[in-house]
């Protein structure tokens, strides 16, 4: 098995593991919440929670900007502009770091002059302390993009996402246990900041030792790499603000519509139904490391057939989940919030549509992301989600709920007839190669890897016959016949 094979496996099983672990985070604590906090009371702390939840989205600005040239530069073997971007992209990161806790606390300064918290179920002081702490822990995970492009470079891309599935394993048990005692946001706040600031200064620490390039080349801040990090870093950081739009600006719109229980259905049912796009995330997320190396490596035809064979794997990971929660969905709800919620058949089917367009586009975001060309899709983002969230307000007023999710379902539409064709002008692949080729290399990759598993166990079958054969015609056997004919003529 060659390298890149090795490591498509090893990230296919890193990255299954921790679309598993965010499912289950998503998952498991929903009804924890719901039992300890009750529905009202929740939809309240979801919305709350926006601003960190803005946050946490925008750390895709500097620290992906400098990961993806870092790989870039790494796998040309521009080794010390390498570094350099590395050492200038820190200096920004921390930089980008300090001026979000100003933002935030300034932002929290007006909501609590406008008396926001004040119409909220949950106490003003707690509600400032707890999403004061949660932005805090947000801010500091703006590092682990910067140094997951280490992991990629050093083409140990599975290490760094085992090492991140700690983390939220970390804060799922931590959450879990801080709501088993009783305890309220300030403590789950608490235990989240602990957990990111111990996992944060390990994964830098692991990083630097993974790939030590600075033995070799002494990098150094530089101010035109300075420049243009900037210049990618917002291009990037409308990635998570179109992200931020869309969720945030959906939610916000059902709290000043139809009230926090609603924001708790709508929030849980969207939940439930994305856990197919985590799947399909996790194809996307097992190919990238690789399939951008191979693009640093100027490797035409490897990186093509990757890109194929990921557009069809997850259009057909994307159909089996809009299956399954055709018929099992409904049914897990109710059980998964103790039926305290009654989810609209209409809504719940929109959702479930969405997720088919939504499989068309994200497969090609990794193309954006390797080439290190973020500007038509955050472009196309920023577009799609204002479309989405106007559409879910007005449509909101007149048919509740079902007319949110029509919204949403907007923003899918539009992505899908927009990134598909740009990202195959970029890789300049037809787009009848895309779907006539790409089921060839989807059809081999199965053979191969279902036609290995028959041939091995055609061969076991075969070695366990000849070893009876062999078990059959054994001397002791053909001893004991002899014995046997001794006897006789005695």
């Amino acid at each position: 098995m060659g390298t890149l094979k090795k490591n498509l496996l090893k990230n296919s099983i890193a990255t299954g593991s921790r679309k598993a672990v965010l499912m289950l985070d998503s998952l498991l604590l929903v009804p924890f919440f719901i039992y300890n906090w009750g529905v009202a009371y929740y939809g309240e702390w979801l919305t709350l929670t926006m601003i960190p939840t803005v946050l946490s989205l925008s750390n895709f600005g500097f620290g992906t900007a400098v990961s993806n040239r870092f790989v870039l530069n790494y796998g040309s073997k521009a080794k010390k502009k390498a570094e350099d971007i590395f050492k200038t992209g820190f200096a920004l990161v921390t930089i980008a770091l300090v001026c979000g806790i100003i933002i935030s606390a300034i932002a929290l300064f007006v909501l609590n002059e406008f008396e926001v918290f004040e119409k909220s179920l949950i106490q003003k002081e707690e509600a400032i302390w707890a999403v004061s702490l949660l932005i805090l822990a947000r801010l500091i995970g703006f590092y682990n993009p910067l140094f997951s492009g280490r992991y990629v470079a050093a083409r140990k891309a599975s290490l760094s996402i085992h090492l991140v599935n700690i983390k939220f394993i970390s804060v799922l048990i931590g959450g879990l246990f801080i709501l088993n005692l009783g305890y309220g946001i300030i403590p789950y706040a608490i235990t989240e900041l602990a957990i990111t600031i111990l996992f944060t200064a390990f994964y830098a620490f692991k990083a630097l030792n993974v790939l030590k390039i600075e033995t070799e080349y002494k990098g150094s801040i530089k101010k035109k790499y300075a420049k243009s990090i900037a210049q990618k870093g917002i291009a990037y950081l409308m990635s998570p603000v179109w992200q931020s739009i869309y969720f945030q600006g959906t939610t916000f719109v059902v709290r000043i519509i139809l009230g926090p229980e609603a924001v708790t259905l709508f929030n849980t049912v969207r939940k439930l139904s994305r856990t197919v796009n985590q799947v399909i995330n996790m194809v996307t997320q097992t190919i990238l490391p690789e399939f951008q190396y191979e693009i640093a490596q100027g490797n035409t035809k490897k990186y093509h057939k990757l890109f194929r064979v990921s557009i069809i794997t997850v259009f057909f990971v994307a159909m089996i989940g809009v299956f399954s929660l055709s018929v099992f969905g409904l049914w897990f709800y109710e059980i998964w919030t103790n039926s305290a919620i009654e989810v609209p058949v209409i809504m719940w089917n929109i959702f479930i549509v969405s997720i088919l367009f939504n499989s068309l586009w994200w497969a090609s975001t990794m193309v954006y992301s390797a080439l290190d060309k973020p500007y038509f899709f955050a472009l196309s983002g920023i577009l799609a989600s204002i479309v989405s969230v106007v559409a879910s307000y007005f449509l909101g007023q007149y048919i509740g709920l079902n007319g949110v999710a029509i919204g949403s379902l907007s923003l899918d539409l539009i992505l899908s007839f927009l990134m598909l064709p740009y990202a195959c002008k970029l890789l300049k692949i037809k787009k009848i190669d895309l779907i006539t080729e790409g089921f060839k290399d989807f059809k081999n990759m199965t053979v191969q890897v279902f036609g290995k598993k028959l041939e091995a166990k055609h061969a076991e079958r075969n070695q366990r016959f000849g070893d009876e054969m062999i078990k059959f015609q054994s001397p002791r056997r053909f001893k004991s016949n002899s014995d046997s004919k001794n006897k006789i003529d005695d």
